[in-house]
């Protein structure tokens, strides 16, 4: 007879104990986050499931896809450790200024092509010139005049003011990605702050557009980091959070992620790390970014009970799954692809 009265019982069922606390309207707490993320591995499906629950309660079986496009390469002043686009990178990578009206007007084409709901346009900067708002609050109308896309913005930093020409301009959202915690940024950059990056999101927000913000887990951080990323994101109330996984570029200082206490990276802890997102912060589009393909492998497809979007197609430097591979892994798990405002906070 099965004994469910074990102690791997009861500590596989916290979860489902916990994600209903969290329906009722309980904040996960740092110590519960940082108990996701060192979960057994035994208990990693009931881990997943109680995060499925969350999901399942505020966005359904809806997925929503995202498009990025590249829209200037290289010739970055900044020195983020991690990016093949960084001054201090030699990866082997397009250089190019900001592509023209016609090729932005290609990519969102391909985005609506793709089913995706938002074209993301982002530029590698240590914030834009002149000329680049020029380009993108010009083309930003037409796109979504034409095409009825959302628009998602990443232009480094900004000031309050060039906040607000986006968001005149139609922008939906902007993203500036935290990357890790505040303890931990400077030993992935050291030409401009984790206090600037919060200035950016405050000033976006300040102009009443959405905020996409989220990191990249496996640059040497601990699992502290991790957690004090995730509530951080949540005490700036940030609407989308895409979870990168560090794909160690050939060129950049963080290649074979060959850092001290760098932790190796694995499906299961991905899966961790994505749950604890979630049971974090449950109300929120949570997004399986860079790296999912090399790091979830065969798993890929549980990701998508704990995150509602993902990117279709290519990164901006690294090479996506085929958007056909795509399609079938949604499909095949029961959800469905949508771009109505049926994918967000439902339910509340």
């Amino acid at each position: 007879m099965l004994d469910l009265d074990t102690p791997a019982t009861q500590r596989a069922q916290r979860w489902n104990q916990l994600a209903q606390r969290v329906m009722d309207g309980h904040q996960t707490t740092r110590d519960e986050a940082l108990e996701i993320l060192s979960a057994d591995d035994d208990e990693l499906l009931e881990l997943v499931a109680g995060a499925s629950r969350l999901r399942q309660r505020w966005f359904g079986k809806t997925v929503q896809l995202y498009f990025l496009m590249n829209a200037k390469s290289g010739l970055c002043p900044e020195d983020c450790s991690y990016c093949s686009q960084s001054k201090v990178s030699d990866a082997e990578i397009p250089k190019y200024n900001i592509l023209s009206r016609d090729k932005l007007l290609d990519g969102a084409a391909v985005a609506a092509e793709r089913g995706a709901k938002t074209y993301c346009i982002v530029i590698s900067a240590r914030g834009p010139t002149d000329r680049e708002m020029a380009a993108v609050t010009k083309i930003v109308p037409e796109i979504k005049q034409k095409y009825g896309l959302q628009i998602c913005a990443c232009l480094g930093l900004l000031s309050p003011e060039q906040a607000q020409q986006l968001k005149d301009c139609g922008v939906d959202k902007v993203n500036h990605n935290l990357n890790t915690s505040a303890d931990y940024y400077s030993e992935i950059c050291t030409t401009h702050t984790h206090a600037d990056r919060v200035d950016t999101l405050r000033a976006v927000r300040a102009a009443g557009m959405e905020l996409c913000s989220g990191g990249i887990i496996g640059m040497g951080e601990q699992d502290t980091d991790v957690v004090d990323m995730a509530l951080q994101l949540r005490e700036l109330g940030v609407e989308s959070i895409p979870v990168n996984f560090l794909n160690p570029i050939d060129g950049t200082p963080l290649e074979g992620a060959a850092i001290s206490g760098t932790r190796t990276l694995n499906p299961r802890y991905c899966l961790k790390v994505l749950s604890m997102f979630r049971f974090v912060n449950p109300t929120r589009e949570l997004r399986i970014a860079g790296g999912r393909e090399l790091h979830l492998g065969s798993l890929q497809p549980l990701g998508l009970h704990m995150a509602n979007s993902i990117f279709v197609g290519d990164y901006l430097t690294t090479k996506g799954q085929a958007p056909e591979s795509d399609y079938k892994m949604i499909a095949e798990m029961g959800f469905e692809v949508t771009k109505g405002e049926e994918a967000t906070l439902r339910g509340c």
